[in-house]
């Protein structure tokens, strides 16, 4: 692909992938009352709180996010299906969507673990576990953490500047419009698995040190009794 080219869809794939983060950021949001809602009647959870998770077994919480990043997968796959008909055309919008479902599979497996993001500490570090997911050194950013409304922004450029590398490289083979449609699927897909499993190691590594400190004993969760 000529330099030019390269340059052009760089830009555009950054600008989408920031506006679709700051989007999530500011109105994509999962509400925790209708997730903790969706965990007890789901997977059978006996918590009222998200509190209420670190007296879950570790294996239950684990296979609740494996099952979360895998419906953030398919969601993914179905819209780069969709709307990978339209090759690089429908880059842009394309990436809007996977920022949203990203950030969304993200804010999931946040609350899985327990870390809710009603604060704005807890706001940052939902954006540095999304930084962390990403791939993206933000050590710097960190200095300004407390300022949300200052940190937040500049978390979400790093990560769109880093991720429309990844993105553009891969999705280049979707100017064939012939075979964008099952391009478009695939990349999506395996973009936020990478992601998620990523997101899921970060959340569940915080997760386990809380645990250990806490040293709450397991609750039955339902369909699952505990062994004597």
């Amino acid at each position: 692909m000529p330099e030019e080219r390269k340059s052009w869809l760089m830009r555009r794939a950054e600008g989408a992938l920031r506006r679709g983060f700051t989007q999530a950021y500011e109105t994509v949001k999962v509400d925790p009352g209708n997730f903790l809602l969706h965990l007890r009647v789901a997977h059978g959870l006996p918590i009222t709180s998200f509190h209420g998770v670190y007296a879950v077994p570790q294996e239950t919480l684990d296979d609740i996010a494996l099952h979360t990043v895998g419906a953030g997968m398919k969601l993914a796959a179905a819209e780069g299906a969709g709307l990978g008909l339209g090759g690089v055309l429908t880059l842009v919008p394309d990436l809007g969507i996977l920022a949203g479902i990203t950030i969304r599979t993200i804010q999931k497996l946040s609350l899985i673990y327990g870390f809710q993001y009603a604060t704005d500490d807890e706001v940052a570090d939902l954006w540095v576990a999304a930084a962390s997911a990403a791939g993206v050194d933000i050590s710097r950013e960190l200095l300004e953490k407390e300022v949300v409304s200052r940190f937040v922004p500049k978390v979400i450029q790093r990560i769109a500047a880093e991720a429309s590398a990844e993105v553009v490289e891969r999705w280049a083979g979707r100017i064939i419009p012939v075979a964008s449609s099952a391009i478009g699927a695939a990349l999506n897909y395996y973009f936020v698995r990478a992601w998620g499993d990523r997101a899921m190691g970060h959340f569940r590594a915080k997760h386990v040190v809380l645990r250990q400190r806490a040293s709450l004993p397991s609750l039955p969760v339902a369909g699952k009794p505990l062994e004597n």
